[in-house]
C-alpha cells in the first residue's frame, strides 16, 4: 500500500510539472468551438472570395467595421502571409449593402480553390452567404440560413449556377451533416483520450485486468456523453455561455467518474485500491487528458 501511495504522490508531481511546461496559454474560450462549415460542389475555377454576413454586427472578435481605419481588417502591407485579404477584397465586402441589412464582419475566405468556406471561430448563429468574383466585380448571395448544430455543415452545389451583373441569389443552400467524418473525429478523440487515462493508470499502479476494463468502459460512457451533449446543445447561445456549459460538464464527468472508480474499483480485486485513490485518479487523470487535448488541438486543430 505505501508503494501505491509512493507512486500516486510521483504521479501527481509528473502530472503538475507537465502541465506548467505545456506551452499553451489558458484563456477563457479554452475547449472545443463551434463552426459552420460551407462546402460549394461544381464551382468554377474564377477567382471567388466568400464570407458569412451576420445578424449581428459582432461575434467573438469578429466584429463589422466601425468607419475607424485602425480597424479595418485587410492586409496593408504585404505581411499577413493570406490571413487577410488584399485592401480591394476587403472594401469589396464593405461596400456591400445587404437588402436585409447583414453585416460584414471582415472575416473572408478565397472559396474558388478549396470550395470550401470554413468559420471555425465562433461563427455567426444566423446568416447569409456571400461571394465575390472580383475578375467581373460581381456577388452572389443567399437566403438567411441558421446556425443548427454545435458544428453546423452546409453543401452549395454550383454546377449550373452562372453569376450576372450586379447581383445573383446562390442555389439553395442543403444541410449536409458529415455522420462518418464526425464519427471518426470522434473515435480519434477518444482513443486519444483513453491512451492518457490508461497511461495515468498505470502511474497509480493498476494493474490488473478487471481494473483497466472498468477504466475503459467508464471512459467511453463519459465520452460519449461528453460529445453527444456539445453536439446537442444550443448552437445559439454565445461564446461565453458554452465554456460555462463545456466546463459544467467536465465537472460532471469528474465527480461522476470518481464515483464509479471508487465504487467499482475496490470491488474488482483482491488488493483494492483506496478510494480516496479512485477519487484522486479521477481528477488527475482527466486533468492530463484535458491539457493533453489542448496540445494536440493546436497540432491537430482539425480533430478538435
Amino acid at each position: 500500500m505505501r508503494t501505491r501511495t509512493m507512486h500516486v504522490m510521483l504521479c501527481i508531481y509528473f502530472v503538475l510539472m507537465a502541465v506548467f511546461m505545456l506551452p499553451i496559454q489558458a484563456h477563457a474560450d479554452t475547449g472545443p468551438k463551434p463552426s459552420v462549415r460551407i462546402t460549394f460542389t461544381g464551382m468554377e475555377d474564377t477567382l471567388c472570395y466568400g464570407t458569412l454576413l451576420s445578424e449581428a454586427d459582432s461575434t467573438g472578435p469578429a466584429s463589422a467595421w466601425d468607419g475607424v481605419e485602425e480597424y479595418a481588417r485587410y492586409d496593408k502591407d504585404g505581411s499577413s502571409n493570406g490571413w487577410l485579404p488584399d485592401y480591394e477584397i476587403w472594401k469589396a465586402f464593405v461596400d456591400y449593402n445587404d437588402s436585409d441589412g447583414y453585416y460584414f464582419l471582415q472575416e473572408s475566405w478565397c472559396v474558388s480553390g478549396s470550395g470550401e468556406l470554413n468559420w471555425t471561430y465562433y461563427p455567426p448563429d444566423t446568416f447569409k452567404i456571400l461571394l465575390y468574383w472580383p475578375e467581373t466585380d460581381t456577388y452572389a448571395v443567399s437566403g438567411i440560413q441558421e446556425r443548427y448544430a454545435f458544428d453546423s455543415y452546409f453543401t452549395v452545389d454550383m454546377t449550373d449556377f452562372s453569376v450576372t451583373e450586379g447581383e445573383t441569389r446562390l442555389p439553395d443552400v442543403v444541410k449536409s451533416y458529415p455522420w462518418g467524418k464526425e464519427i471518426l473525429m470522434f473515435t480519434a478523440r477518444v482513443v486519444l483520450t483513453v491512451l492518457l487515462e490508461m497511461a495515468a493508470a498505470r502511474l497509480f499502479r493498476f494493474r490488473y485486468q478487471k481494473e483497466y476494463l472498468i477504466l475503459l468502459v467508464v471512459n467511453l460512457a463519459t465520452q460519449l456523453f461528453l460529445n453527444i451533449t456539445l453536439q446537442i446543445t444550443n448552437p445559439g447561445m454565445g461564446g461565453l455561455m458554452f465554456f460555462l456549459t463545456y466546463a459544467f460538464l467536465e465537472i460532471i464527468i469528474v465527480i461522476a467518474e470518481a464515483a464509479a472508480y471508487s465504487i467499482l474499483l475496490p470491488k474488482a480485486t483482491d488488493d483494492p485500491p483506496e478510494k480516496w485513490v479512485c477519487i484522486l485518479y479521477a481528477v488527475i487523470a482527466n486533468a492530463l487528458s484535458f491539457f493533453g487535448g489542448l496540445l494536440l488541438a493546436e497540432i491537430l486543430p482539425g480533430l478538435f
